[in-house]
């Protein structure tokens, strides 16, 4: 059964995208074109020299399902505060989210993303990666500019977790070159990777308005468990999530040996697995090219060696842990109801 995007996430896209679309205005007009086209706001060549962004132009609206954008609002309405006070906290994070996607792009050799193809492809792997620096250096100075005090909290929150990002990034490309990697090193480069940005995400609403400290950090904790539970989903997705919903290949995450969780967890496997395990580490470990063939057996090895079956259980564990945070934060009623509603989405969802 596929996993329906919640109201507010959707709801958020919505009052989030024209602040978004504004954002990029103050952008050059060639990174203007990079970045709208990569956001899902104009298709390519659709960006006037000095212009804003067309309406309508892109098959997309704003791109992805704008998660990070409705937790930031989610936060701002946990301070007790309206969520269009947070709109440039949500529309900051949704910028460094795509930063860190516009890069992901050119190191992992990806050539379509959203069922479109990558910004690099379409307009070099310079223009690609100085757009992303772009949209960073936007994010600060959005929060720094319209925040006061709050704002140079939010904004050293948000350089923080950037930090942690390109931190768990670069383990991850390490990872990829060892034949070996441990479970504790793995999880916390997924901690780093995805969890710091969503942790941020869920509470840099609250910072943003003022709240107090105690409950920014019950949010961020959150945000942690979440998004654990989204790097787990997507590993699952990156080997066995179905081409026509994901819009990558099949097994795409095995063709450039990454070293996900669940292919961790298989080599990591317990004593009744080692047949299997040992199999999957010299399969990866081999300098050739892996075949269609090898591909296929190395999914079904980590399957066989529980891999698959780890991650999925370990999904719903960060899940319950998630809204145990969630049961012990003084936040309204209707605010835990729709985090509960996304967190289970995350760890529901089949792209």
């Amino acid at each position: 059964m596929t996993a329906v995007i919640p109201a507010g996430v959707t709801t958020a896209r919505d009052i989030v995208r024209p602040a978004l679309e504004a954002s990029l205005e103050r952008l050059t007009p060639t990174m203007r074109e990079v970045a709208a086209y990569h956001l899902g706001l104009a298709e390519a060549g659709t960006v006037a020299a000095g212009g804003a962004v067309p309406a309508g132009t892109a098959s997309g609206v704003g791109g992805g399902k704008a998660l990070r954008p409705a937790l930031a609002l989610l936060s701002v309405r946990a301070a007790g505060a309206p969520a269009e006070r947070g709109v440039t906290a949500a529309v900051a994070v949704e910028l460094v989210h795509n930063f860190s996607l516009l890069h992901d792009d050119i190191m992992d050799g990806d050539t379509e993303r959203r069922h479109r193809a990558t910004a690099w492809t379409v307009f070099g792997i310079p223009a690609a990666i100085l757009a992303g620096d772009a949209l960073l250096a936007l994010a600060q100075d959005l929060l720094l500019e319209d925040g006061g005090p709050q704002g140079r909290w939010a904004a050293r929150c948000l350089l923080a977790a950037v930090q942690r990002l390109i931190s768990g990034q670069s383990a991850d490309m390490e990872f990829e070159k060892r034949r070996s990697v441990s479970m504790d090193e793995c999880l916390t480069m997924a901690g780093d990777k995805t969890a710091a940005l969503m942790a941020c995400a869920c509470s840099i609403g609250a910072i943003f308005t003022g709240a107090p400290p105690s409950l920014a950090m019950s949010l961020a904790d959150f945000g942690s468990h979440i998004g654990l539970a989204f790097q787990l989903v997507d590993d699952l997705l990156g080997i066995w999530g179905a081409p026509e919903v994901t819009g990558k290949p099949v097994w795409s995450d095995l063709r450039t040996r990454k070293k996900s969780l669940p292919v961790v967890a298989a080599m990591a496997g317990p004593p009744s697995a080692d047949a299997a395990s040992h199999q999957l580490c010299d399969l990866l470990g081999r300098p050739d090219p892996l075949t269609e063939d090898d591909l296929s057996h190395a999914a079904w090895l980590i399957e066989d060696a529980g891999g698959r079956r780890w991650a999925e259980e370990e999904a719903t564990r960060q899940l319950e842990a998630a809204c145990k945070c969630l049961a012990s934060t003084p936040i309204p009623e209707d605010v835990h109801a729709e985090l509960t509603e996304i967190a289970r989405f995350i760890a529901n969802r089949e792209s």
